[in-house]
């Protein structure tokens, strides 16, 4: 793990300040009075803002290199901070957390195809979980950060610009070998989704019970009836859980069948969700299921990227992160639009209740495409061995890359001489 320390410590940091900066828009709309529509909205605009970031990571990739374009990205999203501090005007900041979702897809792009190409395949999964590890302790102390302040003025979004800024320091500094320069290939998502279906099919519903989770679980407890600190343990809970379950889950992943996980976690989190939802509303279960959900929920994605990484060759890996990240972002701003309204017309049972439905359509759908890939799977006896006496044929050395091609030639012709 201390060959990748650089790009852990990066996006430690980065993931920080974004944090924070996320938290610190919604609660400060919030305090301005705007309606819960336009809080979402914004929110909104950031998934969106990853959806359409995929071509502009893959181009600048492409065509600048990774740390090169991890730095113009970054300092595009301390632009968008510092905009922040110029005006709260509701529609310039609409537009920002669009600029911002771009610009960070572009550094997810970067540091997960780096992190991809240059781990083996027996350990990707501790590689990946560790990096996921990095994502929630930034997350949390970007959360407990804002803590620190006592009103919600323009002092936070220093804070932001300070972390964000630390965050390109150790990736520009970084002493491990770069990633490979990106090839001029045009794999589009269609391809990707023939390549690893599984894993697509999956993101995608991961997309939806993050982003569902990270929107609406807090209006689900206060529905309930809990408190504003029982509100923040809830959530502290479950994503505690998830920072807990990815260095366990990325050994098990290295051992036993991804494919298998990415199905077992979609029945726990399936029924932890209905009794979520059926259950009693008492504080003491309601923390004991969202722990259980959090450990399942939160390791879906470092599953699902691993599976498909297992898939690709280097030259993909960029093209595939984008892919990935497409995927979990149009789960995370379809499904959190969507499970609103539920709410809203159902009640907030409806959240777990929609989210344990959807969970029992992914382990269908992953069943069904698992079955159909073994299916398709070639059997050993389509291969028969025959003899050949190709190892005493002298067009050997002309497959043989090290053979100058004249020599190859002239070995070729006197064979055929001998012949006649």
């Amino acid at each position: 793990m201390n060959a990748f320390l650089s790009l852990y410590t990066t996006n430690l940091f980065l993931v920080a300040g974004t944090g924070l900066l996320t938290t610190y828009v919604a609660l400060y709309m919030g305090q301005r009075g705007e309606s819960t529509f336009w809080v979402g909205f914004l929110t909104s605009c950031y998934y969106f803002g990853l959806l359409m970031g995929s071509r502009l990571g893959y181009f600048w990739i492409k065509s600048v290199g990774h740390i090169r374009t991890f730095a113009a990205s970054t300092a595009l999203v301390l632009v968008c901070v510092a905009f922040h501090g110029l005006s709260d005007n509701l529609h310039l900041w609409l537009v920002l957390r669009f600029i911002v979702g771009m610009a960070m897809m572009s550094n997810y792009m970067v540091l997960e195809s780096w992190l991809n190409e240059q781990a083996a395949p027996e350990n990707r999964g501790r590689i990946f979980s560790f990096y996921m590890i990095t994502s929630y302790i930034g997350m949390i102390a970007g959360q407990f950060a804002l803590g620190l302040f006592t009103t919600l003025d323009y002092a936070p979004m220093f804070l932001v610009c300070i972390a964000v800024a630390i965050g390109i320091i150790p990736i520009s500094t970084t002493r491990r070998i770069h990633p490979k320069p990106l090839k001029l290939i045009s794999i589009s998502f269609t391809n990707f989704l023939r390549t690893a279906p599984q894993s697509l099919t999956a993101i995608f519903f991961a997309g939806i019970i993050s982003g569902s989770f990270y929107g609406l679980a807090p209006l689900y407890a206060s529905e309930v009836g809990f408190v504003k600190k029982e509100i923040a343990t809830f959530m502290a809970v479950t994503i505690i859980a998830g920072l807990l379950a990815q260095w366990p889950m990325g050994i098990a992943s290295d051992r036993v069948r991804r494919s298998l996980l990415i199905r077992i976690s979609a029945l726990i989190i399936g029924v932890t969700s209905l009794l979520m939802a059926m259950l009693p509303n008492r504080y003491d279960i309601t923390l004991g299921l969202t722990f259980i959900f959090g450990l399942f929920a939160f390791t879906l994605y470092p599953l699902c990227s691993a599976l498909a990484n297992s898939r690709v060759t280097d030259e993909m890996r960029v093209g595939l992160s984008a892919a990935l990240l497409f995927a979990f972002g149009a789960g995370a701003s379809i499904g959190t639009a969507s499970l609103a309204m539920l709410m809203a017309w159902f009640g907030h049972t409806a959240l777990y209740a929609t989210i344990s439905a959807l969970t029992a359509l992914m382990f269908v759908l992953l069943s069904v495409i698992n079955s159909k890939q073994k299916a398709e799977k070639i059997e050993s006896t389509d291969y028969a061995l025959a003899g050949s006496d190709i190892t005493q044929s002298p067009m050997v050395a002309s497959l043989d890359p090290r053979i100058d091609e004249t020599i190859a030639e002239r070995q070729t012709v006197e064979a055929q001489k001998k012949k006649k």
